[in-house]
């Protein structure tokens, strides 16, 4: 499964996502098309992304908290989302960066800012830069070196590894992808213990092994956008069968892993709420999942899995945060 990236093959795809080749584009001049407004901007950070992965921190950060609720609390917790939501930003604006070139020759992104010249690529780079500056000297100042360590690192997985090398020369992109997307959750978390833990790693496994079988679904739908654009995804490489056989995988091992946190115990104090609902939606996920093995319409399919998996994150995080503040009242 494209285990052998090659140096050649590497140091030419940093290089073109770098310099995002294409002269005859908008989107690789340096001038814009049109005046850039707020919205444009705005859109270049991907706020739906951007909110789901706070979902996910404040889960951590609230978790973590053991029903501690003070102004320095209150304060603390201010930080740490807007440090964190200003990191993720700078993720996404970087990537749009680094992508316009491909996102061209895709139907849901050739009307990006990037794509379209509204905005010059070197004030989006800038852009991406002091986004992540002012976050990262945020949550080292405000709310302590760790997170900050795991908010740069975030960065540099998400960034570098995944957008420049994994996702436009390997199948595995998504699998390297996740290691970056894991970390929202436990950055909340750190931002109030200060140290990593086992429960840090039973929130870092729900959101790795969540990724894929997410993302996937909507590779199924967009695949040949993928195949135009160049990308090999798992669905255009390998097909849907073999896709469905890894989403499978994913999703039944989820099942015990978001078990752990009731299991577990420790300091955080999550009850039989969370646990039968987290292990009742991992039953239907991975139902629903099964079922794609019989479905004759694959599109229909994976639009339901891919909808199932922002509800299910969603409500997962937001249980457990209910049920962590029944259990500490």
């Amino acid at each position: 499964m494209d285990k052998q990236l090659g140096y050649k093959a590497t140091a030419d795809t940093v290089l073109h996502a770098a310099e995002s080749a294409g002269v005859q584009s908008a989107a690789q001049a340096d001038v814009p098309s049109a005046p850039a407004s707020w919205r444009d901007f705005l859109v270049l950070t991907k706020p739906g992304i951007i909110f789901s992965n706070l979902i996910t921190a404040f889960g951590g950060f609230w978790i973590a908290s053991a029903g501690t609720f003070n102004l320095d609390w209150f304060l603390l917790l201010i930080y740490a989302m807007v440090g964190t939501a200003l990191v993720l930003a700078s993720g996404t604006v970087l990537n749009n960066y680094l992508d316009r070139d491909m996102d061209a020759k895709m139907e849901r992104t050739k009307k990006r800012a990037t794509v379209r010249g509204t905005i010059k690529p070197s004030v989006v780079l800038a852009f991406g830069i002091i986004l992540g500056v002012i976050g990262l000297s945020l949550l080292y100042l405000l709310v302590n070196p760790l997170t900050a360590l795991l908010g740069i690192t975030g960065m540099f997985l998400y960034v570098w590894i995944y957008t420049v090398i994994f996702k436009r020369t390997s199948v595995w992109g998504t699998f390297a992808g996740s290691f970056s997307g894991a970390v929202p959750p436990v950055m909340g978390y750190v931002a109030v213990t200060g140290s990593l833990d086992m429960t840090a790693l039973i929130l870092y496994l729900i959101l790795f092994l969540w990724q894929p079988p997410h993302f996937w679904a909507l590779g199924i739908r967009r695949k040949e956008e993928y195949r135009a654009a160049g990308y090999p995804l798992l669905p255009v490489v390998k097909g849907n069968y073999v896709t469905k056989v890894s989403m499978m995988r994913y999703i039944v091992l989820l099942v015990p892993v978001s078990q752990l946190l009731f299991l577990y115990g420790g300091d955080v104090r999550v009850g039989p709420l969370y646990f039968f609902a987290a292990t009742i939606m991992g039953l239907i996920w991975a139902f629903m999942c099964y079922k794609g093995f019989k479905t004759k319409d694959d599109d229909k399919w994976a639009k339901g899995m891919f909808v199932y998996s922002v509800n299910y994150l969603t409500l997962l995080f937001l249980i457990m945060v209910v049920d962590s503040t029944i259990m500490n009242l």
